[in-house]
């Protein structure tokens, strides 16, 4: 089981598709996260919260909630209080003083916060810094509608930026980036998580199982890689150059690195 500070592979079922449960689960992602959210229509709300479990399943289940202001969260958040999933997902997470509120409720379930608007955004370091709340994943879609921007790689850049920045100034686990709305496009899902990977992020949310190994194939270091990593720390200490390129301490951790990635959880 992957704990939850290096989850990879997080992927989305709607709460009210219990049908879908075991199919998600087969697709062997690093967590199944049961949707209350968007996934789940207003009429449908109090049926998919009814729906919730963990035991179609031996990886970890997370849930995420409604909104808070929304009239779901309330009852939401004792759902999955008595439930007890692996984690608990927040959208819409912008306010650290309410969402200070929503941890202390969780008690010891550790809290994702998704940042999907301007005022999350600002707020990204305060919000990582409360306890609870161990990764930041983005919500690009929502910021995009939020800010009226396009939803392209070079315009997020900056945003992605800032959530890995916060994440490292406050000492948790990298970020999770969001979904990719196209299913049918292999190659735009395993750019868009090669550019997370590329900037500091450690995973990214799916949406269909058929994501789930393009993804995990994005984020894992390839065979070039490895053996870059092992000559570097099999160098002596000090100084050296491997491959034309100074090696020092700071290159021996991105190895240390690059081997933790590829070792098999």
């Amino acid at each position: 089981m992957v704990a939850l500070d290096d989850m990879c592979t997080l992927l989305f079922v709607p709460a009210n598709r219990a049908e879908r449960f075991a199919k998600a689960a087969a697709s062997r992602p690093d967590a199944v996260i049961l949707d209350l959210e968007d996934a789940v229509a207003s009429g449908d709300k109090d049926t998919a919260r009814r729906m919730l479990e963990c035991g179609f399943t031996d990886l970890p289940v997370l849930v995420r909630i409604n909104p808070l202001g929304t009239p779901w969260h309330d009852a939401d958040l004792r759902a999955v209080i008595a439930l007890r999933p692996a984690a608990v997902m927040l959208p819409k997470a912008d306010n650290p003083r309410q969402i200070a509120g929503v941890t202390k409720a969780l008690g010891d379930i550790p809290l994702l916060a998704l940042i999907e608007s301007a005022r999350g955004m600002a707020e990204a370091r305060a919000i990582a810094s409360l306890p609870s709340v161990r990764r930041l994943v983005f919500g690009s879609v929502d910021y995009c509608a939020d800010l009226g921007m396009l939803h392209e790689q070079s315009l997020l850049l900056p945003a992605r930026n800032e959530l890995v920045l916060a994440s490292r100034l406050t000492s948790i686990a990298a970020p999770i980036d969001g979904v990719t709305t196209r299913l049918d496009d292999p190659e735009l899902l395993l750019g868009d998580a090669a550019h997370a990977r590329a900037v500091g992020m450690t995973g990214k949310l799916c949406i269909h199982p058929k994501q789930v190994e393009s993804v995990r194939a994005a984020f894992t270091p390839g065979e070039k890689e490895i053996a870059w990593a092992n000559r570097v720390l099999a160098a002596r200490d000090g100084a050296v150059a491997i491959d034309g390129e100074m090696v020092d301490a700071p290159v021996r951790a991105k190895a240390r690195r690059i081997l933790a990635a590829a070792r098999p959880q």
